[in-house]
């Protein structure tokens, strides 16, 4: 089968393949309150089954791993939280002082064990909401640390070369796979596509919406518009 159907030609051998996915804006849908979302239970079920037909089946989130697993709730996904940070050692020495350095910021954030994440998507002002986080990460980049920018989130890390494309080389690598989908919605994500493309098969799926970056779409070698769009990509698995 050609790679004109990339999704199929991965399901033709699942016991040498990977279904590797963000949560939120993929398997979740966005809501105001992260602290709110939830995946559905039909997109539940459909992990239920994928878990015992490929060899691997992970979720890399920027949530941290327990709030990642509180989400899904399906036994068998390995959980990678943080963008994969944790996999880094040099993560966990930085965290203090980034910790620090967010408790000087006047604004609410969700702290994490490696890194902060300041949401604007509730606040009033948009414009003057990013306009002062881009203040922020301007500080915290002069600060020594690394800051980015998501779908309404500032997200400030520790100044280590981990991301989820180190941290989809990390799995695959432990199992010996060389087939892979990966499903992302943000710009966090472009990490992980690139991270396909050294792949024997590496399959890019991009779920756009109007928040997310332009090049994600551009990049993936498949585009959905929806969380249930991608729902119905799965039941291609």
């Amino acid at each position: 089968m050609s790679r004109a159907d990339p999704v199929a030609e991965l399901a033709l051998d699942p016991a040498r393949a990977a279904v590797l996915l963000d949560v939120d804006g993929v398997l979740a849908p966005i809501v105001a309150r992260p602290e709110d979302a939830s995946v559905p239970e039909e997109t539940r079920a459909e992990l239920r089954r994928l878990v015992p037909r490929y060899a691997l089946v992970a979720c890399i989130s920027g949530r941290g791993e327990d709030d990642a697993r509180r989400v899904l709730r399906v036994d068998g996904v390995r959980i990678v939280g943080e963008h994969g940070l944790g996999l880094d050692p040099g993560a966990a020495a930085a965290a203090e002082r980034l910790h620090e350095f967010a408790d000087t910021v006047n604004w609410p954030f969700e702290r994490k064990a490696f890194s902060v994440s300041f949401h604007y998507r509730e606040a009033e002002d948009e414009t003057a909401a990013r306009a002062f986080l881009e203040d922020v990460a301007a500080r915290a980049e002069e600060s020594g640390l690394a800051p980015r920018f998501g779908r309404k989130v500032l997200e400030i890390r520790p100044p280590v070369a981990a991301n989820k494309g180190t941290a989809v080389r990390h799995l695959l690598s432990e199992r010996g796979l060389r087939r892979a989908l990966y499903a992302g919605d943000d710009t966090t994500d472009l990490d992980a596509f690139e991270a396909m493309s050294e792949l024997e098969l590496g399959v890019r799926v991009a779920v756009a919406s109007a928040e997310g970056p332009p090049r994600l779409r551009e990049s993936a070698d498949v585009v959905v518009e929806s969380t249930s769009e991608l729902l119905a990509l799965l039941q291609r698995l």
